[in-house]
């Protein structure tokens, strides 16, 4: 299937590992050219490297996304460079694993600014182009809790369940000028974010590390861990034109792992 999407700019945030990586070269093999954005300067590197060797162009931006003021900047380098953005990936790194209860208000603050309000006002930066050109995709990867919370997960289950309102409303009021925004939705895939979450859980409750990962793909009914590049696939496809007329939704790459309707 051709996904429509060769000679697009993306704009792909949490570039430089896991998820976030996954996508980008997913993208980077349907054609279109790749901005990646993360903090880590010397793995964005790499993966621009792998990126042009797929036959496209693509700009590594070390960009702390905690830092609004640096927005508008690093967006206009990004159309100078490559053009307009077509397609943006939100996608940020995890917050630190925590109970629901006591937790210090500035810790809170802190992740909203990273995760939530960030991602808004990236996406509020490349929009209007977006919906002048009658073509935008936005897509934002957030975590299995927004469908069924994580014991243990209390400011990742709240604040990205935050960003799946935000894309659903943004969903309806774009949807006329051939804008789509959905979520897409990780199970088990196997990155370095679900072995250290494991290790914390086996922490936690005081198990050794390999039973908690034997009970982690216990859950599993395909009795494994997702591949990135599997999770990266769906991600190309929600982005592509062949996926018009799917907006407003969530996406799960689980594995059917996720026990909820």
């Amino acid at each position: 299937m051709d996904l429509g999407i060769a000679g697009k700019t993306a704009l792909v945030l949490g570039a430089s590992s896991g998820l976030g990586r996954a996508m980008a070269l997913a993208l980077a093999r349907e054609g279109a050219n790749v901005a990646l954005a993360a903090r880590r300067a010397d793995l964005l590197s790499d993966l621009a490297a792998e990126c042009r060797a797929l036959g496209v162009r693509a700009l590594p931006i070390a960009w702390d996304l905690s830092d609004r003021s640096v927005i508008d900047a690093n967006v206009s380098d990004i159309e100078q460079d490559l053009g307009p953005v077509d397609i943006l990936i939100n996608n940020t790194g995890g917050p630190p694993p925590t109970l629901a209860a006591g937790q210090d208000p500035d810790l809170w603050i802190a992740q909203f600014q990273s995760m939530v309000a960030s991602v808004i006002a990236i996406t509020d930066r490349v929009l209007p182009g977006m919906r002048q050109r009658k073509f935008g995709r936005i897509l934002t990867s957030t975590s299995s809790g927004v469908v069924a919370p994580i014991p243990g997960l209390a400011l990742s289950n709240a604040l990205r369940l935050s960003l799946v309102g935000w894309s659903k409303t943004l969903a309806r009021e774009v949807a006329r000028d051939g804008v789509t925004c959905n979520v897409i939705v990780p199970g088990r895939i196997s990155t370095d974010r679900t072995r250290f979450l494991d290790e914390k859980r086996a922490e936690r409750e005081g198990k050794d590390l390999a039973a908690v990962e034997a009970a982690s793909l216990a859950a599993i009914p395909m009795d494994r861990f997702g591949d990135p590049a599997e999770y990266g696939a769906v991600a190309a496809f929600l982005c592509s034109v062949p996926a018009a007329y799917v907006t407003g939704s969530i996406v799960r790459v689980d594995g059917g792992q996720i026990p909820s309707l």
